[in-house]
């Protein structure tokens, strides 16, 4: 009996002391002699990512029901921040060229300096062409199953330059991924790029082994390859290059072709996005694919877009959470969103943001690491796009004057990239009423980034609530800030 009280006191000692470690290693976090910058982006003022004020805390140990407040519990810490970006596409490379160069300086300035910009981190490129090119091609010659004339010189001409600059710029801190549309014709059984159509099963080594001849090809370029998904909406049949690819199909080609092809080739370390399509079905797409040990062992994360509001419904922002509970060991990442139809009348249309700062706040807070926006430039027609699906993109240059045109989407963007650092853990961020949606993190300098959207057509005062201290800010309508402290 007193052996056991001895090794009993014993662990409670060494508990006691790793918990005291502990929290000498992460101290909690105090509001004590912390100021708070505001910075606010508001519809139709001069207000653009603009430091409007500061606020220091007090004591409030009760809010009342008449007060808006914000809620952040710094003791409740989540996922880790991966980054945010977009996508260079041929569209975006071709623009980007016909700039003169002290435009594209602005350019790169404006999306990849944390600084003067608003400090994109991941860039997301298409493997052979997509609707955002300005014709469909692939790397090989038609039929040529073996790949013996795999060439990426098309790309060389307008896409790696600026994907070459804008990755300079990032510098170590860049997460760089793939993601095709459609194998060659020949490999589909529509014989067709585009419409959809299906990977016949004698070609699926021969596209895996696509992925590999790709990924080292931009290796040999001196761009190092984080991760590509496995497929682009592969549930959308579009009048653009598409594949089909059910559940199972996708699952199977993960898991007998992709992955040991993958792993074979010496690149099991590049991480794998599975879906890569819209909220609505995510569900079943990574039950199917995370329910199956042999292809879940592949996957890295779970990627999705916003497209499901097509139906006429609402953005299914809880199928998100419901992915993350199932599978909270999987990693989830937005892939693709934009405005679609374009007109040049909207360019500043709050609304065109706002559906941003909705979706990043929704994601975010149900468990998403990284966000991509679609394309990073479109000239001022929305494209080009050799199928005329003319969209919008956070910045726009207009050609004919050399003009480069920022619209909202890009301010509310660079209130989270800007100021959100890689590594960044979420903390519970919530608001005690629906006119006000937030997140929090808090970046590893120990510096707390909090974002607050009004959507509505009044100003708000809120008090930012943090354990029994509060601060009094006062945010316009329609309107987001970010708060640092």
């Amino acid at each position: 009996m007193k052996k056991s009280i001895v090794i009993l006191a014993s662990v409670l000692s060494f508990v006691t002391s790793a918990q005291t470690k502990k929290s000498k290693q992460t101290p909690a976090f105090s509001t004590k002699d912390r100021t708070i910058t505001i910075v606010t982006t508001a519809d139709s003022t001069q207000l653009k990512l603009t430091t409007t004020g500061t606020a220091t805390f007090r004591e409030l140990r009760q809010p009342v029901e008449r007060q808006t407040c914000v809620f952040v519990q710094p003791q409740h810490q989540f996922q880790s921040f991966m980054g945010i970006g977009g996508a260079i596409t041929d569209a975006s490379a071709e623009v980007f060229a016909q700039l003169p160069k002290e435009k594209q300086n602005e350019f790169l300035t404006a999306y990849f300096s944390k600084t003067n910009g608003i400090g994109y981190s991941i860039i997301r490129t298409n493997m052979n062409s997509c609707d955002f090119s300005s014709d469909s091609y692939t790397y090989i010659q038609e039929g040529d199953a073996a790949l013996k004339t795999f060439d990426i010189t098309h790309d060389k001409k307008y896409k790696l330059p600026l994907i070459k600059q804008a990755m300079g710029m990032i510098g170590n801190q860049a997460t760089f991924y793939i993601s095709p549309w459609s194998p060659p014709a020949f490999m589909k059984d529509n014989k067709d790029m585009l419409h959809g159509g299906k990977l016949l099963p004698e070609f699926r080594q021969s596209w895996a082994n696509y992925y590999v001849k790709y990924i080292n090809a931009l290796e040999k370029e001196g761009l190092p390859i984080w991760g590509l998904s496995i497929q682009n909406e592969p549930m959308a049949t579009q009048i653009w290059e598409s594949c089909l690819f059910s559940a199972e199909e996708e699952r199977d080609f993960l898991k007998y072709y992709l992955g040991p092809t993958l792993q074979k080739a010496g690149l099991s370390s590049k991480k794998i996005i599975a879906w890569d399509h819209n909220r609505d079905l995510m569900v079943q797409r990574a039950t199917t694919i995370l329910d199956d040990p042999e292809a879940a062992k592949y996957v890295w994360g779970i990627g999705f877009h916003w497209y499901e509001t097509w139906s006429g419904g609402q953005p299914m922002f809880d199928n998100v959470k419901a992915v993350h509970e199932l599978y909270p060991h999987k990693n989830l990442i937005f892939t693709e969103g934009c405005k679609e139809k374009f007109d040049a009348a909207n360019y500043q249309l709050w609304r065109n943001g706002e559906i941003y700062g909705e979706s990043m706040i929704n994601d975010f807070n149900n468990g998403t690491v990284a966000w991509t926006d679609w394309n990073i430039l479109l000239d001022q027609f929305g494209g080009p796009n050799h199928v005329k699906n003319f969209c919008f993109a956070p910045v726009h240059a207009d050609l004919s004057t050399n003009q480069i045109i920022y619209t909202p989407a890009y301010y509310i963007i660079g209130h989270f990239s800007k100021f959100i650092e890689k590594k960044a853990r979420r903390i519970s961020s919530v608001a005690s009423r629906s006119n006000l949606l937030t997140t929090s993190f808090l970046n590893p300098n120990g510096k707390m980034v909090t974002v607050v959207l009004n959507k509505s057509n009044q100003p708000v005062e809120y008090q930012l609530c943090i354990g029994t201290t509060a601060a009094t800010i006062a945010i316009p309508a329609r309107a987001i800030q970010t708060l640092m402290y």
